[in-house]
């Protein structure tokens, strides 16, 4: 059913797509690595510090809840050459009775909670192998137990989880990636050096949270709002190998604990806001949007009202960023997702694109063009009626942009059926509006094929009904003739202040006109 939801909604681009794909898939995803994948160059992506470990004592509940990813001592020693007396790999579950395997399956999760140091990829090759092959061995008997999860192995699996996982980020600097959006040169995504286990890890967890042994009332215990709070911190690795797993895991999360569905949309709005309205830097903006894309798809109707607050507060404040083209699919499929489910919210969205629009930034302008055109595709002549001469005010600047591209992609509008048949429905009040735009490019717009679309709209418009389209032109030719009158007159008053400044120049007397300069009409 994931591929299925997942398949719809658009993936964020990037040069980590091909790893990307290998996080969920196949039964096992690839995490079976090679002993040689250990030795990772360090990128800076994350600190794990040194070799430490996590408790495996019985903690009490209430105990463990502010504990997520605390790590405190295993009895395994370090000798001073820094090699492990102790690290030994413990029997394989198909060699030991199935009354044994809960609890070997504990002892090796506690085994797995120590964290290796991976930026000197010299160090504990041995022992790095080994806790390697226990997680492949963790995953695969999550994969095929058939009893249901004990609290103390819910309790054990997230407190390992949590020790290898939750450790803090440390991003390359991004001030220099991005200038009006347009990135200035291809940078490869930061990777975590510790990805061998991490990976290993994550598709642990995943599994455990989908599995069917898993009783949600319980799991909600230990799978709590401090520990989803720091796995939406994680969202901003730079690696998108990483972002890819969390993803699938927040939504397995949100599938299966109802109990934590608020808090978990409440989080991702707060983690929003901050990036729109303070620092516009965030790694993993798309990878939220495609979650949310597939919760919006299971919203049930009528809206709620706090859904269609979520659209004006959050969604139509995204487009805002500079580095919109970073997240502008998601974010588009999911606009495009509340008007197809409530057209009456059309009005709303093509009224905050507006207030949105960028002016100067060309490439912005594209992608809201072609937004714009999907949220038209879903909209009803009663909504479109209420916002089309704005609309089309905008359309118009657009028509005469000097960016051919910008040109091109407004005047591409035409090619689709639904939005002409509601153009169709109001000619009289749209073509007014847009032929002085359309008339200028046919004049003096330097693209050719700006040029070419342009006249294949004016024949739409002609055949559709002669009268306004002659009509219109008159007006055109009168506003022109004005105009020219204007610039006439304008040209002559500053030829007369001309000759009187040069007249009074060697005199130094102030120079007055007794006539107003005339000025151009705000029509």
């Amino acid at each position: 059913m994931f591929k299925k939801v997942f398949s719809k909604i658009p993936k964020k681009s990037s040069k980590g797509s091909d790893n990307r794909d290998q996080g969920g898939n196949s039964r096992s995803h690839g995490v079976v690595a090679s002993k040689n994948t250990d030795n990772v160059t360090p990128s800076g992506s994350s600190k794990t510090g040194n070799v430490s470990s996590s408790s495996s004592s019985s903690l009490g509940q209430g105990q463990y809840h502010n504990n997520h990813g605390n790590k405190s001592s295993l009895p395994i020693n370090e000798n001073s050459n820094g090699n492990f007396n102790s690290y030994e790999a413990l029997p394989a579950f198909r060699d030991v009775h199935n009354s044994e395997k809960p609890s070997l399956f504990i002892k090796k999760l506690r085994m797995c909670s120590v964290v290796f140091d991976f930026t000197d990829p010299t160090k504990h090759l041995k022992e790095k192998e080994v806790k390697r092959q226990t997680l492949v061995e963790l995953v695969d008997y999550v994969s095929s137990v058939n009893a249901k999860f004990t609290e103390n192995v819910m309790q054990e699996v997230v407190k390992m989880v949590s020790v290898n996982i939750f450790r803090t980020l440390s991003p390359q600097p991004r001030e220099n990636k991005l200038i009006d959006g347009v990135e200035l040169e291809e940078e490869e995504p930061s990777m975590d050096p510790s990805w061998p286990h991490l990976q290993i890890v994550y598709e642990l967890f995943l599994r455990f949270v989908a599995s069917p042994e898993l009783d949600a009332k319980l799991a909600k215990r230990f799978i709590d709002q401090s520990f989803i709070l720091r796995l939406l911190d994680l969202f901003d690795s730079e690696d998108p190998r990483e972002r890819e797993y969390l993803k699938m895991s927040l939504h397995r999360i949100y599938g299966k604990l109802m109990a934590h569905r608020p808090f978990i949309r409440k989080s991702i709005n707060n983690t929003f806001l901050n990036f729109v309205f303070e620092t516009e830097k965030h790694n993993g903006i798309a990878e939220f949007l495609e979650i949310l894309g597939s919760i919006i798809n299971g919203f049930a109707l009528p809206l709620k009202e706090e859904h269609k607050l979520f659209l004006v507060r959050i969604l139509i404040p995204l487009h805002k960023p500079k580095c919109l083209a970073m997240y502008h699919q998601q974010l588009s499929y999911c606009v495009t997702q509340f008007v197809e489910k409530d057209c009456k919210l059309a009005d709303t969205i093509i009224r905050g694109l507006l207030k949105y629009w960028p002016i100067t930034n060309s490439s912005k302008e594209v992608m809201f063009l072609g937004e714009l055109e999907e949220v038209l595709e879903a909209t009803q002549p009663p909504e479109f009626q209420r916002c089309m001469v704005l609309l089309f005010r905008r359309v118009a600047h657009c028509l005469n942009s000097p960016h051919f591209q910008v040109a091109e992609r407004a005047l591409f509008l035409w090619n689709n059926d639904h939005i002409v048949n509601l153009i169709k429905q109001n000619c009289k009040v749209i073509l007014p509006i847009i032929f002085p735009a359309l008339e200028k490019n046919t004049k003096t717009h330097w693209n050719q094929a700006v040029h070419s679309l342009t006249l294949n709209v004016q024949k739409i418009f002609q055949d559709l009904d002669p009268d306004l389209y002659k009509e219109c032109l008159q007006k055109f030719e009168q506003d022109s003739s004005k105009e020219g009158e204007v610039t006439a007159g304008r040209e002559a008053t500053w030829k007369r202040l001309e000759e009187v400044a040069a007249k009074k120049a060697a005199a130094n007397e102030a120079v007055l006109i007794s006539k107003t300069l005339p000025r151009k009409s705000a029509g």
